[in-house]
């Protein structure tokens, strides 16, 4: 399974919990965010002016470094 710009923000975070830190080095507080589960990655990088290619990147290498290459099931 990988990480697309369609996935909501939400469900990023809670299956590769790695990629929190990505997001919270670049100023994007989508953590407990109500509209989280709602946002996708491309919605959030467009309303905290991120590049969304250059974003989308960074976080699967967290997902792969941090061995969560395999999500947990929720």
């Amino acid at each position: 399974m990988t990480i697309e710009c369609t996935r909501p923000v939400d469900d990023v975070m809670r299956r590769w919990p790695a990629t929190i830190r990505v997001f919270l080095n670049r100023q994007m507080h989508c953590v407990g965010c109500p509209i989280a589960c709602f946002h996708t990655i491309e919605d959030a990088c467009r309303e905290h002016g991120v590049d969304p290619d250059a974003f989308l990147a960074e976080i699967r290498m967290a997902a792969r470094s941090h061995g969560t290459a395999y999500p947990c099931q929720t």
